[in-house]
């Protein structure tokens, strides 16, 4: 029989839940199996996933996976312990006693709850940034606390479910095990960070978080480390008697999949939005440049790792903008190619604030502008400046690390699916001044899962004394071409730009037509109206 040690991932991410396979002792990936999760948007703003159908894409994807190892000489059981990482934010509240959801999962960029943000800052008469220092986090939407919140407040089920006692509330995370190992209620200190209820320096929930929120610690789960022996899988399914030894937020997992393990390491992760975390040690560090404070990974009885977080709302949303709402391209790959065809963006940049601006501005009412147009903007110019919008709001995540925390990168370790476009990674060195090193590993995420699990029972070697670490990383490597005064000149430009976005989404002190007035137009064809209003301008004007 084949001796050789296996580690199996699950990983349930915002569009996809796969289940990743990889072989020990270099964590070749050997096989996978992905499915695609429904999007539900109940109206704009909402986004929502089935609970049941993240655990039967688990359970599905797992068996596919595990019955092809035969096609290349294993079985299942010579997978030794398998990790879980997950789409963090995104909460899930159910009935312990039925197992069933009582609502939809509720998905970490799902924006309802921005009206409870105002909300629960005039009740407890703070600012936003108030529980920094306790939490790591301000006050958002984002926050798994205010899901929970909203939750108990607008559906009944949850209310009363809460009533009877019966009611567990979690990540993803936290509803998966629930589910394969016999109702084990527990999380990381990963994903325990984004909810606004830990203490980030004691790693438990904190009194004064769930008392603000009005979350009972009971629905709760208990928080461990991101690798330990957790329990073995119990459900039935073809992972029973598999142990589960990682548990790791996906933007953490991919810290650890690059192996970030030194103090100012960074990575930055590009999908449809931008996730940077930079490994700032065994202490926290509190942003005062709009940042959060994070824990980049626990192993074991280690001490946690703290890091550093900025997140990018729109990303590649910008291409798709593009390419769904515009017309611009048939495909969003197909952008490389559009950009490269002119050699700037001919001075244009878009600020892509579809739904206000994350890290480091938090400016909720600004909204999107394309700034700089001139008669001779073609599209593949606004194509390159959405490519280049990408790096300029990672670069001013940079400065504001360097702010925080005096942190000088002197390289940046990438991945994601839109790494893939070589322009946009030369595009970054060129912006933000700093080698650009592209993961040559299919997927950064599972990686690290797959490492935080090998190191729970000891297949791996990641003591900071040994510098040789048995998981090797290759890279492409993208150096910066441009001068210290152009990238100035550039980035000032930038920020005129972000500063024409605030403010847009602020209703109207007055109007100046009526509903039935706009009806009327309405039906009125665009051209007569404009040419009815330049004439009907035009006899004022001689008029007076």
């Amino acid at each position: 029989m084949n001796q050789t040690k296996l580690i199996g991932v699950i990983d349930a991410g915002t569009n996809t839940v796969k289940f990743v396979i990889y072989k020990i002792p270099n964590f070749d990936q050997l096989c996978s199996h992905e499915i695609e999760i429904k999007q539900i948007s109940l109206k704009e703003g909402y986004l929502e996933h089935d609970p049941l159908e993240i655990l039967s894409a688990v359970h599905q994807s797992a068996k596919i996976a595990i019955e092809s190892l035969q096609n290349y000489g294993f079985s299942k059981d010579n997978i030794s312990t398998i990790g879980i990482t997950n789409q963090r934010e995104t909460t899930v509240m159910w009935n312990k006693k039925t197992g069933r959801p009582l609502y939809n999962a509720i998905v970490w960029k799902d924006t309802r709850t921005a009206t409870s943000v105002d909300e629960i800052m005039e009740k407890l008469s703070v600012a936003k940034d108030h529980f920094v220092e306790i939490s790591g986090l301000p006050i958002s939407s984002f926050s798994s606390a205010l899901k929970m919140r909203w939750l108990k407040k607008f559906v009944p089920l949850v209310r009363e479910t809460c009533r009877e006692g019966l009611c567990l509330a979690g990540t993803i995370d936290s509803w998966i095990i629930w589910n394969l190992i016999n109702g084990l209620h527990i999380t990381d200190c990963t994903n325990a960070s984004r909810t606004l209820l830990m203490n980030i320096q004691t790693l438990n929930w904190d009194p004064q978080l769930m008392n603000a929120f009005s979350i009972d610690e009971k629905i709760l789960p208990e928080i461990r480390s991101s690798s330990e022996v957790y329990g073995k899988i119990n459900d039935g399914s073809i992972l029973d008697g598999l142990t589960v030894s990682a548990v790791i937020g996906n933007q953490q997992a991919s810290l650890v999949g690059q192996l970030c393990f030194k103090t100012g390491q960074a990575k930055s992760t590009y999908r449809s939005g931008c996730f940077l975390l930079c490994n700032v040690g065994d202490k926290p560090v509190f942003s005062h440049h709009g940042l959060v404070t994070t824990i980049g990974y626990k192993f074991g009885k280690n001490k946690p790792i703290y890091a550093l977080e900025g997140n990018i709302a729109i990303a590649g949303t910008a291409l798709k903008w593009l390419k769904d709402n515009l017309k611009l391209m048939n495909d969003a790959a197909d952008s490389e190619i559009l950009a490269n065809s002119v050699p700037t963006t001919g001075d244009c940049y878009f600020v892509p604030a579809f739904r206000g601006l994350f890290a480091p501005y938090y400016q909720k009412e600004a909204r999107g502008v394309i700034c700089g147009l001139t008669a001779f903007t073609t599209k593949n110019h606004i194509i390159r400046a959405a490519l280049e919008t990408v790096c300029y709001q990672v670069t001013d995540v940079i400065e504001a690390m360097k702010k925080d925390a005096d942190i000088h990168l002197k390289k940046l370790h990438v991945d994601g699916k839109m790494a893939n476009n070589n322009l946009l990674m030369q595009l970054q060195a060129d912006i933000s001044g700093i080698p650009i090193l592209r993961s040559l590993s299919e997927d950064t995420t599972s990686l690290g899962c797959a490492i935080t699990a090998a190191y729970a029972i000891d297949l791996v070697d990641l003591r900071p004394e040994n510098r040789v670490y048995s998981v090797k990383i290759h890279h492409d490597t993208y150096l910066p071409t441009t001068t210290i005064e152009d990238r100035k000149a550039r980035t000032n430009k930038w920020k005129k730009a972000v500063e024409r976005s605030y403010g847009w989404s602020q209703p109207l002190k007055s109007t100046t037509m009526t509903n039935e007035q706009y009806s009327m137009l309405s039906s009125i064809p665009f051209t007569l109206y404009i040419t009815t209003s330049f004439l009907l301008l035009a006899t004022s004007e001689i008029c007076k």
